[in-house]
């Protein structure tokens, strides 16, 4: 497992890589914009029973898939498009009734209507608004009727924030974590979700203090934090990645939350 991780870890290029990676990288496990708290009521609103066939989108690292797993679904399917980090699943939650593919969230090649439960945390803010559609389309598509549908994403505050302002925060992000990113509004995610035929069902909202101490404590725990700084600070170029987002984090914390929401697809 070590070994995994290690190599997973050693194709990551610090000047380059997506923020996530970087902050993977100097040991933090926790990397979803709300922090573990949302992580945790998206998990308690999917209410996954032990006849559930769970898909997640871009798994990652495992965090919430061994959230889900404790629960004990029937059966578990985790699609990544990291070839490494397929790799790392595929060892790390080996078991019964878990499966870690290698594809893309849009078109994952499973069979339609496999799923009870469909999530995906920190992913569609990554991607343009037709690809976001896309994704969760491939959600619908993989759903039984009646299903669930949970996303965890990067969003924007207040409803009414200017197109100049959101302009600004969407290249600001784009340069700090090295990734296109396009939060939306709550209002637009739902609207994203419901263009797609689901009905929102839940709602849930959190700061976006993902580099914050008190956060950081939080998801991580005392040592293990004192543990990532350390790392951090010992890696030059670490460092002013690290600092290069947390200043942008700043510079728009009244701008930025996370939202977590969960969709049904409508019965028929």
């Amino acid at each position: 497992m070590r070994h995994a991780i290690r190599t997973l870890m050693e194709h990551i290029d610090l000047r380059k890589a997506q923020g996530h990676w970087v902050l993977a990288k100097m040991g933090k496990k926790v990397l979803r914009p709300g922090g573990k708290e949302l992580t945790e009521k998206l998990v308690q609103a999917l209410d996954i029973q032990g006849d559930d066939t769970v898909v997640e989108f871009a798994p990652g690292l495992g965090f919430t898939a061994q959230m889900v797993l404790a629960r004990q679904p029937k059966k578990y399917v985790g699609v990544d498009a990291n070839e490494q980090a397929v790799e790392l699943l595929q060892k790390k939650l080996a078991g019964q009734g878990r499966e870690i593919h290698l594809g893309n969230a849009a078109e994952t090649g499973l069979p339609s209507r496999l799923a009870t439960k469909v999530y995906g945390e920190a992913m569609l803010t990554m991607h343009a608004d037709h690809r976001k559609g896309e994704i969760v389309r491939e959600a619908y598509r993989l759903l039984q009727p009646g299903g669930l549908y949970a996303i965890h994403e990067l969003g924007l505050t207040p409803g009414n924030l200017s197109d100049e302002k959101k302009a600004e925060v969407q290249r600001d992000l784009a340069q700090a974590i090295r990734v296109n990113a396009r939060p939306l509004t709550t209002s637009e995610w739902r609207h994203v979700l419901e263009k797609e035929g689901f009905v929102v069902t839940y709602t849930a909202s959190n700061a976006m203090h993902l580099l914050e101490a008190k956060r950081m404590i939080d998801d991580e725990g005392l040592w293990r934090t004192l543990r990532i700084g350390w790392n951090i600070v010992r890696n030059r170029a670490a460092l002013q990645r690290v600092l290069e987002m947390h200043r942008v984090f700043r510079k728009h914390a009244a701008c930025m939350n996370a939202v977590v929401m969960v969709a049904r697809k409508p019965l028929g």
